[in-house]
């Protein structure tokens, strides 16, 4: 029998569908999500109340587990000097902050970005059933609204839930930089207080939005819902808007502006710095600020709902997957190839160069998803059911009991020494590495590294040889490191991963 990954996670960062597609709630059924506050009959009021005292309660847990920082811990990194780790970022009740301290945010976020989202389709737009109660100043007044706000620590991958031990727990270290690998994941992972904040200005900004858009919904993708987040992740937004093509350069950044006007004026007590990058996928930038955290939204870039989810199911399939990734794109931070920007690597091409890693050893850690599940992750399913792939599809069971640590050595040996860059792509649709394709869009490419859904290079970004020798030169000088000393430290000093924590 297949057990799910984590319960509750198909609300998580998603707004909620109409009742064909989830479970029928009672109080929908008697009040009109949209009617305005005046026109609610006595009898819809009273038959409501029991809704409101249960909200109530509700609100109160999660503002609880809100303001409730993670406690800062002295942890041992290996050749026991003390990693400290920071302090958890700042809490906050209500519009004010307790604290003026935040954690530092220079970790580089994930880019999910598509050459080609113009031509994607949204299959099918649903409406809105949600109104919050949060930071923005509601459009709807009624405290009856209040029983919206999902309790969304219920939505969070219940990694200390005793009923999925088998799925949620760490992998035992045996030796040192095993050990150290776990250290330094467990000081960095994101943390559920994290996401909740994220959540909250997610459901916030999707309510004001949906003053200018009715029928549009924002997603809440990237690294802080795929699994690979850290403490200092910014969050990724992706507004959907119809279910039609939308044009990047035209229809996305008149969307974008409005959005821009919208931060500038109504929600200028709330939201500072928006501003609007006029790139291929064009972004509104900008931060919240009761939470302090950065944001980039874009508009019907579909390509990054997708694989948001697709990560996010490779995340939790096995428990090694998360502590590689966060210390292979830490490592690649401290060494200057993590930042598409400035020609190098973005942190998602970094992380499907481990989960091709990972899928390509001779007794394979991870399999293809896209090959054995194909109906789950089909480009066409409609946005309404994606959310739920994750929750569908069991941990995956490998006989390879290689150490983090071993792994970790694996990967620097396999991309310095046995990974063929002139003439091979990697591919993790397809769970190995295929030849490169002859297209425009892939000759006199450095890297080839394919986008599961839309077939993209995403890191295109690395056009220069110079920034490409300088990526290989650092993957074979770690190796070559740390198949002698099996130290962290020699690699990623431990003053370096806090300070890009």
């Amino acid at each position: 029998m297949k057990r799910s990954m984590f319960r509750n996670s198909s609300s998580l960062g998603c707004p909620p569908f109409p009742p064909e597609h989830q479970e029928q709630n009672i109080f929908f059924n008697k009040i009109p999500i949209n009617m305005p506050p005046t026109l609610f009959s006595n009898q819809q009021i009273t038959e409501a109340q029991v809704n409101i005292q249960n909200a109530v309660l509700s609100r109160a847990l999660l503002n609880a587990n809100l303001a409730t920082a993670v406690t800062p811990q002295t942890l041992t990194y290996g050749n026991g000097s003390p990693a400290h780790t920071s302090p958890a970022p700042v809490s906050f009740r209500g519009r004010k902050r307790l604290s003026d301290q935040s954690v530092p945010y220079d970790t580089k976020r994930q880019r999910l970005d598509s050459l080609h989202c113009e031509t994607t389709v949204v299959n099918k737009v649903v409406p809105l059933l949600e109104v919050p109660t949060c930071s923005f100043p509601s459009s709807i007044p009624s405290p009856l609204y209040i029983h919206c706000l999902p309790d969304v620590t219920a939505c969070v991958p219940p990694l200390r839930d005793s009923s999925f031990v088998t799925e949620i727990t760490l992998p035992v270290a045996k030796d040192k930089l095993s050990q150290q690998v776990l250290e330094l994941f467990q000081v960095c992972q994101q943390q559920t207080c994290d996401l909740n904040k994220k959540e909250l200005c997610r459901i916030g900004i999707q309510m004001e939005i949906q003053q200018i858009f009715p029928q549009s919904r924002l997603f809440l993708v990237g690294s802080s819902l795929n699994g690979f987040g850290t403490r200092s992740s910014d969050g990724d937004l992706c507004l959907v808007v119809k279910d039609e093509p939308v044009n990047q350069k035209t229809e996305a950044r008149h969307v974008l502006s409005l959005v821009q006007k919208l931060f500038s004026t109504k929600l200028s007590c709330y939201i500072e710095r928006p501003q609007l990058i006029r790139a291929k996928v064009p972004i509104v930038k900008f931060r919240d600020k009761v939470s302090g955290v950065e944001f980039d939204l874009n508009v019907n870039n579909i390509v990054g709902i997708r694989n948001t989810f697709l990560l996010r199911t490779y995340a939790f399939i096995e428990k090694r997957v998360r502590p590689l990734v966060l210390v292979i794109k830490k490592w690649a931070s401290f060494h200057n190839i993590n930042d598409a920007s400035r020609g190098t690597l973005s942190s998602y091409s970094l992380v499907l160069m481990v989960l091709h890693y990972l899928q390509t050893l001779p007794e394979p850690i991870l399999p293809s998803l896209q090959k054995n599940y194909p109906e789950l992750f089909d480009p066409a399913v409609q946005l309404h059911v994606i959310h739920q792939v994750p929750c569908t599809i069991p941990p995956y069971l490998s006989k390879n009991e290689s150490s983090l640590g071993d792994l970790l050595i694996g990967f620097f040996k396999y991309y310095a020494m046995e990974f063929d860059w002139s003439h091979q792509m990697i591919s993790v649709r397809e769970g190995k590495a295929l030849p490169r394709p002859d297209g425009v869009a892939w000759r006199n490419k450095f890297i080839c590294i394919e986008e599961p859904f839309d077939g993209t290079n995403t890191a295109r970004a690395v056009h220069e040889k110079q920034k490409f020798d300088f990526i290989k030169e650092e993957l074979l000088k770690s190796w070559q490191m740390l198949q002698v000393q099996k130290n962290l430290n020699c690699i990623l000093p431990i003053r370096g991963s806090r300070q890009k924590k």
